[in-house]
C-alpha cells in the first residue's frame, strides 16, 4: 500500500514539475489570461476517467453474471440427463436415483439458494445429497449390459453436475476486486468535486442540476453494487434452469418427450 501511494505521489510531483518547467519554456502566445482552460481540461479528464472505470467494472460484472447463469444451466441440463437415464432402470434403482436427483434439485432451488445469498457459499447438506446420488449410481448392478450403459451415461452427466456445481460455488463467493472499488469511489469523489472546481455560481437552477447529476452518479454506483455477487443483491441469477428441470422430471415420468433447457 505504501509503495502504491508513493507511486501516486511521484506522478503528482512529476506532473507539477512538468507543468512549472513547461510554463517557463512555452511561448507567450500559448498562455491564457486565467486558469479556466486548465480547470476545463482537468474536468474533462475526470469525466473520462469515471466513464472508463464504470465501463470496465460493468463489463467485468456482467460477464461474471452471464457466466454464473450459464453454469446453472449446465448443471440443470446434466441433472435432467441423469433423470432420463435412470428412467430405463429397474423399478427399485429407478425410484432411488430419480428421487435423489429430485431431492438435490429441490435443495438447490430452496435452502442452498438462500445459503449462497446469505453466506456466499454452497450448502453442505446439498453436497451430501449429491454424494449419495453418486454412490447410488456407482452401486448399480454391473451384470446387465444395459444397466452398465445407463450407469456410464449417468456417471458422465454427474461429472458435469459436479463441475458446474464447483463453478457455481466459485461464482457465489465472487466479489469485485477491492482496488476497482477504490478506483471507482476515487473517480466518484473527483467527479462530485468537479462542481466546486468548475466555479459554477450557486443558483436555484445550478442546485437542481447538481442534484440531478448526483442522482445519475448514485444510480451508476447502485447498479455496480447490484451486479456484484451474482447470487445475492438486487440482480440475482435466476433459478429458472433448475425450476425447468423439476418440470421436466414430471414429463419424463409421464412418458413425455424430452426438451432442451435454455442455453
Amino acid at each position: 500500500m505504501a509503495l502504491q501511494l508513493g507511486v501516486l505521489v511521484l506522478f503528482a510531483v512529476v506532473a507539477v514539475a512538468v507543468f512549472l518547467v513547461g510554463d517557463r519554456l512555452r511561448p507567450d502566445t500559448w498562455r491564457h489570461s486565467d486558469d479556466e482552460a486548465s480547470s476545463t481540461m482537468v474536468l474533462d479528464l475526470v469525466n473520462m476517467f469515471f466513464a472508463a472505470i464504470v465501463a470496465f467494472v460493468v463489463v467485468i460484472l456482467w460477464q461474471q453474471y452471464d457466466n454464473s447463469h450459464a453454469h446453472t444451466v449446465s448443471e440443470a441440463k446434466a441433472l435432467v440427463s441423469v433423470y432420463e437415464a435412470a428412467n430405463d432402470l429397474p423399478m427399485q434403482d429407478r425410484t432411488q436415483i430419480q428421487g435423489l436427483v429430485r431431492d438435490y434439485t429441490e435443495q438447490v432451488v430452496g435452502s442452498e439458494w438462500q445459503v449462497m445469498s446469505k453466506d456466499a457459499k454452497l450448502s453442505q447438506d446439498t453436497q451430501n445429497t449429491l454424494d449419495e446420488l453418486r454412490a447410488a449410481v456407482a452401486g448399480l448392478s454391473m451384470a446387465d449390459p444395459n444397466v452398465k450403459d445407463i450407469q456410464d451415461k449417468a456417471d458422465s452427466a454427474l461429472d458435469t453436475v459436479s463441475d458446474a456445481r464447483y463453478d457455481r460455488g466459485m461464482d457465489a463467493s465472487y466479489r469485485l476486486p477491492t482496488f476497482l472499488y477504490v478506483a471507482l469511489w476515487f473517480a466518484t469523489g473527483m467527479l462530485l468535486l468537479g462542481t466546486v472546481f468548475s466555479g459554477v455560481v450557486v443558483t436555484r437552477r445550478s442546485t437542481i442540476m447538481t442534484g440531478l447529476f448526483g442522482v445519475v452518479v448514485g444510480a451508476v454506483i447502485l447498479a455496480v453494487y447490484q451486479l456484484d455477487r451474482p447470487f445475492a443483491g438486487g440482480n440475482m441469477v435466476s433459478k429458472d434452469a433448475f425450476e425447468l428441470a423439476l418440470s421436466r422430471y414430471e414429463h419424463i415420468v409421464s412418458g413425455g418427450s424430452s426438451s432442451i433447457l435454455p442455453r
